[in-house]
């Protein structure tokens, strides 16, 4: 198996990364091809997981074991992201979090009007994925500078969707699905142009990376949209 990870240089100017050598070119097209088949074989796997949960009516895990199964293999991906074991590690994340994603559907599912709502969630979670990517890939725009940012985002948004799920205060619930929604579409916008601009060279983080974002945003969609047919 060939190494998953792999060096290059960038010049930067005026907020865009030109590639001024033939071997940065080379290597961000091989990323960018390796993450998105990846990304790809991931989705369609989380998401055939998923409705696997939602056919055999599998419970959900709760909370602590979601966010700790969650964590803890996000961990052995970052650990095992240079060697085969990496993409074992990486499907076994998106396989989990398909599992997760099966309780939430089949909750949705039930309400009036629901299989309208995972359409649309569904639809406007890869209309925007496929134009935020199509925008950075365009322009080359650097985004890096996000990062710090998006990360002190995310981390409220947990701590407040913690608090909304212990203390059961619905109203704070959706205000942290419209947080992390803007949030996913400002990481989805910071993992391309990371990978594009070569600033991640190794295609098993840069799609998990993608992939956490996307999830996050439909998750977020779905409670936003279905927030009307649940009393």
């Amino acid at each position: 198996m060939s190494d998953l990870s792999s060096s290059s240089t960038a010049t930067h100017a005026g907020g865009l990364v030109l590639a001024d050598r033939p071997d940065h070119a080379a290597s961000v097209k091989r990323v960018l091809r390796n993450t998105y088949a990846l990304l790809s074989m991931t989705l369609l796997f989380s998401a055939g997981v998923a409705g696997l949960s939602v056919a055999q009516g599998w419970p959900a895990p709760g909370l602590l074991l979601s966010l700790g199964g969650m964590f803890g293999l996000l961990f052995a991906v970052h650990k095992l992201k240079d060697s085969g074991w990496g993409l074992v590690a990486t499907f076994g994340l998106t396989g989990f979090m398909g599992y997760t994603l099966g309780p939430v559907l089949s909750h949705t599912l039930a309400l009036p009007g629901g299989a309208q709502t995972v359409v649309m969630a569904l639809g406007v979670t890869g209309i925007t994925t496929l134009a935020l990517s199509a925008y950075v890939l365009t322009t080359r725009r650097d985004f890096s500078a996000m990062g710090g940012f998006l990360f002190v985002g995310m981390i409220v948004a947990l701590l407040l969707g913690l608090a909304a799920a212990f203390m059961n205060i619905p109203a704070l619930g959706l205000a942290v699905s419209g947080m992390v929604a803007l949030l996913s579409v400002g990481l989805i916008l910071f993992e391309t142009s990371r990978i594009v601009n070569g600033g991640e060279t190794n295609y098993v983080l840069a799609t998990i990376g993608l992939y956490v974002s996307i999830f996050n945003l439909f998750t977020s969609l779905l409670a936003l949209f279905g927030m009307g047919g649940d009393d």
